[in-house]
């Protein structure tokens, strides 16, 4: 799959994001790359940022979008479909998104999304 076919499909697996989620984010940009860290090499998507809980009143002065990025190759490496491509960036993005709303790992894995 192309790098443009993929942002495609990256669009599609956000339009399967709840509505209702993706009106409570405040500042926060998504972005494609190629590959994951070096260090995490199979990372589907990454959450840098400041998670909701954790602004002050001083947090919007000058503050940058946060940014949930997908990895396209590691992606790919899992998925045989563009549909399976679309369905997992979904998944992969409400995971993102929950960090962005404060929510770590394991209380991710606790609530199924692991």
């Amino acid at each position: 799959m192309s790098r443009e076919e993929f942002e495609q499909a990256v669009g599609d697996g956000l339009d399967l994001v709840p509505e209702q989620l993706a009106a409570q984010m405040d500042n926060v940009v998504v972005l494609v790359e190629d590959d994951a860290p070096a260090d995490e090499p199979e990372l589907l998507g990454l959450y840098e940022g400041t998670p909701l809980t954790e602004r002050d009143g001083f947090w919007a002065a000058g503050s940058l979008p946060d940014r949930i990025t997908i990895f396209r190759n590691p992606t790919l490496a899992i998925c045989d479909t563009r549909e399976e491509v679309v369905a997992e960036v979904a998944i992969t993005v409400v995971h993102e998104i929950a960090h962005h709303f404060g929510i770590d790992d394991q209380r991710l894995h606790e609530l199924g999304w692991s």
